[in-house]
Formats: structure tokens, C-alpha cells, sequence
């Protein structure tokens, strides 16, 4: 068995790992874990470092403090970072948004309190989401004369119906955990106190099943969603041919 390794802290949060499971706790409570640019680099490093890790197979993203998972974007920085050519420049190279929706390895948002803007956008780059009673869910960038940039305006919509995220983007209103629920934002609600448990479950009962059937399904729902039907059904084909040969021990013909 592959020893545990040390938690590691960045600057804005936290990284530990322990029985396959990746543990991400965004380190920033006493401004409701805001994402500064430099969470932003300390999440890419720990996405890549998980990516990499073949002894880290699931991965769970939670904030620290009592009131939030993430209320957003720091708006501090607004207006301070480099230029918007530099700004754009340094997205496209370090897209962190993408790199955590092209994971192979599931991905779990465990939210309580606050899941605002770019905080709320992070918990739809995970593949499940599991929230406390308390959390709350928004994209209030409109408020701000902006609009959702981290994924908001195209996650949203596949995630719950489009007429109803049309509504949340444009009205900036939140929604409470059971509202999210209803709406299929989240998967589960549990009381505050067994969040984190329930989060650890869940991840434990991906862990046993097998890694790479579990891969090939994620990619098989993820891809098919931007194909039309009849070519999602050969993905879908190809995929279980793929998965069958590994579970067989053989290359596929």
C-alpha cells in the first residue's frame, strides 16, 4: 500500500490525502474563501498534482469556516490584476475550469453556507455535490455590471432546466439547499454536521468501484452531452467495448 502523504498548504488552502481519497479545503474564511489569483494558482497546482497521482482517486473540494464554501470571486482584486490582453492570455494558459472538467477522477463538492459566483461555479465542475442545510446558491455577477465568467452561464443550464437558470443568471436571486435539491443542482442535502461524513461515504463508495469502468462512464455522460444523439450512442458503444476488453484483461478488437 502506496504511505499517505502529509497535508500540504498553499497559501489559500489546503491539500490532503489519505486511503485514495483527495481532500481540497479552500483556506480563506475570513473572506468567505474568496478566489483571489492566487487560489487560482494553488488550485491549479493541486487539479495537476491530483491528475498525476495515481494513489488519489477521488477528490472532495470544501471551504473552511463556518459561512461558506466559496461567496465568489474576490472583488478586492478587481481593477488591480494585469491588463485584460494579459489577464485573458493567462486564463487560456492556465484554464482551471477546464482542467477540473476534463479530470478523468470524480470529482465532489461538499458546500455549506455560501456557494456564490466563481463559488458556485466551482461546485458545478465537480460531478456531484452534496450540500448542507444552510447552503446558499447564486450568480450574482449582474449585480456587479458583469456577468458569470468562470462557467456559470453554460454549466448552469446543463445542469438544471435552461429556463429556470436563465432566471438565476438574470435576476442574481439565490436559492437555499432545498431549492437546489429540487432543481437537480445538488445531489443530496444533509444537516451541517454530517456533511463531511456524508462527502467520505460517498467518495468510499466510488473508490470500490472499478477505476476504470468508473472513468469511461464519466466520460461517455460528459462528451455525449455535446453530441447529438446517434453519435453519443457510438461513443457510448465504443466506451463499453473498452471497458468490457479491461475487465477481460485484453485489448479490444
Amino acid at each position: 500500500m502506496a504511505q499517505e502523504q502529509p497535508a500540504r498548504q498553499f497559501e489559500t488552502l489546503l491539500y490532503e490525502k489519505e486511503a485514495g481519497i483527495a481532500w481540497v479545503t479552500l483556506d480563506r474564511p475570513e473572506v468567505l474563501n474568496a478566489v483571489n489569483l492566487q487560489m487560482r494558482d494553488d488550485l491549479w497546482t493541486v487539479m495537476e498534482a491530483f491528475r498525476d497521482d495515481p494513489d488519489a482517486l477521488v477528490l472532495i473540494i470544501k471551504g473552511a469556516g463556518e459561512r461558506a464554501f466559496s461567496a465568489g470571486a474576490d472583488i478586492s482584486e478587481f481593477g488591480t490584476a494585469p491588463s485584460y490582453v494579459e489577464s485573458r492570455r493567462a486564463r487560456r494558459e492556465r484554464d482551471l475550469w477546464g482542467l477540473m472538467l476534463a479530470l478523468e477522477k470524480p470529482l465532489i463538492a461538499a458546500i455549506h453556507g455560501h456557494a456564490l459566483g466563481a463559488g458556485c461555479e466551482m461546485s458545478m465542475c465537480c460531478d456531484l455535490r452534496i450540500a448542507s442545510e444552510d447552503a446558499r446558491f447564486g450568480l450574482p455577477e449582474v449585480n456587479l455590471g458583469y456577468i458569470p465568467s468562470a462557467g456559470g452561464t453554460q454549466l448552469l443550464p446543463r445542469t438544471i432546466p435552461p429556463g429556470v437558470a436563465m432566471s438565476l443568471v438574470l435576476s442574481a436571486d439565490t436559492i437555499d439547499a432545498r431549492e437546489a435539491l429540487r432543481l437537480g443542482l445538488v445531489n443530496r442535502v444533509v444537516p451541517r454536521d454530517r456533511l463531511y461524513p456524508e462527502a467520505e461515504a460517498l467518495a468510499r463508495h466510488l473508490l470500490a468501484r472499478p477505476q476504470q469502468a468508473l472513468r469511461y462512464a464519466k466520460e461517455a455522460v460528459l462528451r455525449g452531452l455535446d453530441l447529438p444523439l446517434a453519435e453519443g450512442l457510438a461513443l457510448e458503444g465504443r466506451l463499453a467495448a473498452l471497458a468490457l476488453a479491461g475487465r477481460q484483461g485484453r485489448a479490444p478488437t
